[in-house]
């Protein structure tokens, strides 16, 4: 870990009943800057090493993307596309006469 890097980039909870939470990545170099994964609304489009379970629920349990230091610049370059998305969500839950009045 670089030790000139800011603070903010890394950090490790090692009381966690959960630390290390995925497996995969060493003890010392586990980042739990991302434990709830931001780019998890990002479905099928997230990047990292998941499954659906047969109930259709996202399972991230092999995945380490967001726990690796070296993934921290790439997780907040998918802020925009997470942006969009929420907005593409938004739209689709507005109804049309909402969104007309937005249009005035």
């Amino acid at each position: 870990m670089d030790t000139a890097a800011p603070h903010s980039r890394f950090f490790q909870n090692r009381q966690c009943e959960y630390f290390p939470c995925h497996a995969g990545v060493e003890e010392q170099r586990f980042n739990c800057l991302f434990c709830y994964c931001p780019l998890y609304a990002l479905g099928r489009q997230c990047g990292g090493a998941y499954r659906y379970t047969p109930r259709g629920d996202k399972d991230c349990s092999a995945c380490t993307f967001p726990h690796r230091p070296e993934n921290y610049e790439k997780v907040l370059a998918r802020y925009a596309d997470l942006k969009a998305a929420v907005a593409r969500a938004d739209a689709a839950a507005r109804g049309p006469q909402e969104q007309k009045q937005e249009g005035c």
